[in-house]
């Protein structure tokens, strides 16, 4: 693919997430997604596959937020399959916590969709939302 669709699988990618549009969000990612969040947060790790993806990063972090996280491209990066999304993401958990982030997402797109995300974000800002990792 060109370097201009493996940027607009991802704009597709949160422009769905943005709708709730999660059977979007989720056609567009590859059945073998490797999905790494960086640090020692309760949500860092790497997760692979959908259902891990689902399971124990997606279930258990948006369990905790009132209405997801809604992520707003801020610049989008691209050359050959890599795509890296600069990204702020606003959210609320439960109790009423903010929990707004700035992240940075690199990605690499294969077959029209996201086969790999390595995620940056602020894991000081994760750990004081959501506790630390037990």
């Amino acid at each position: 693919m060109e370097t201009v669709d493996n940027k607009q699988v991802v704009i597709d990618f949160y422009e769905a997430g943005a709708r709730g549009d999660m059977d979007t969000c989720f056609a567009l990612i590859a059945d073998d997604i490797t999905w790494r969040n960086i640090g020692s947060t309760k949500f860092s790790g790497t997760f692979a596959g959908k259902q891990a993806l689902t399971e124990e990063l997606l279930g258990p972090l948006f369990g905790q937020l009132k209405a997801g996280i809604t992520s707003t491209i801020e610049a989008l990066i691209a050359e050959d399959d890599i795509v890296v999304a600069l990204t702020k993401g606003k959210a609320e958990t439960h109790d009423g916590t903010p929990y707004n982030n700035t992240y940075c997402q690199v990605m690499r797109i294969a077959d029209g969709k996201i086969a790999e995300v390595t995620e940056y974000m602020d894991t000081a800002l994760v750990d004081a939302v959501f506790g630390k990792k037990p």
